[in-house]
């Protein structure tokens, strides 16, 4: 029975274990997440290389009798030190790794959700305090097609008509489709009276988040600095992207309030 595999993954999660040993939480692209124990004090090579956002050929040895897996050795090819640098972009990274852990590295297909997720973080890794916020947004709308989740803004998802290219959607936080204003039935002016639009059942989906969402989709971290937002399509794009992922993961993550 083989007990030593070898692994390209990616470092979402460091915690201690035990006294002086650490255990990480790696992605890798094949097997999605594993956890795996690093033995070694704070001057063990090893464990410097097994840190977060650290990314390269894993090595993990296997004990069938006890249950647990250790890592013996970690070549690192991508360091990404730029993301501790910045508060902005250690919120974000933040924001990343623990969408892909509460999804379980994405249930399946997981080498497209550890490109994914290294893309987002290439892009983190030098990106402004407003790109970080972009970055973001941009991994979580992709990451809800790794998971099934993204809904078509390119039509009404009822009666299949197509918007007015300065024209709103409206997400019906109910149903996970991007509906017309006729499907949606609010009354023309709607403003709800606590000022949420959670309240009434939808978000609203204007002209710029569209173009900017069609944009974006893909691995290309250069896509994060070639198209931006106006501030209000940033908050309407976050709104949607979290409402999306709250509702296929069943709960709102704190990370995403970044």
């Amino acid at each position: 029975m083989a007990r030593n595999f070898t692994y390209t993954a990616l470092v979402l999660r460091a915690r201690p274990s035990g006294e002086s040993n650490r255990e990480i939480t790696f992605l890798t692209a094949e097997e999605g997440l594993i956890r795996a124990t690093v033995f070694g004090g704070p001057k063990s090579k090893l464990r410097a290389h097994a840190a977060l956002y650290h990314g390269g050929k894993l090595w993990i040895y296997r004990d069938p009798v006890k249950g647990f897996m250790k890592v013996t050795d970690f070549d690192v090819q991508e360091w990404r030190p730029g993301i501790r640098e910045l508060y902005e972009r250690t919120l974000a990274a933040s924001a990343v790794a623990d969408t892909v852990l509460a999804a379980q590295g994405g249930g399946g297909g997981w080498e497209d959700a550890l490109a994914l997720t290294e893309s987002a973080l290439d892009a983190l890794d030098k990106a402004d305090e407003a790109a970080c916020r972009r970055a973001a947004i941009r991994f979580l709308w992709n990451w809800a097609e790794i998971l099934g989740q993204r809904p078509g803004l390119d039509r009404c998802g009822v009666c299949a008509c197509e918007p007015r290219g300065d024209g709103l959607l409206w997400y019906s936080l109910r149903d996970g489709t991007a509906v017309c204003p006729s499907c949606a039935a609010l009354p023309a002016g709607y403003i709800p009276r606590d000022g949420t639009w959670e309240t009434a059942g939808y978000l609203p989906v204007g002209p710029g988040v569209r173009r900017w969402l069609a944009a974006v989709r893909g691995r290309d971290p250069a896509l994060t600095e070639r198209f931006t937002l106006d501030k209000a399509s940033e908050r309407e794009a976050k709104a949607l992207v979290t409402a999306i992922l709250a509702g296929a993961l069943g709960k709102r993550l704190s990370t995403w309030e970044f």
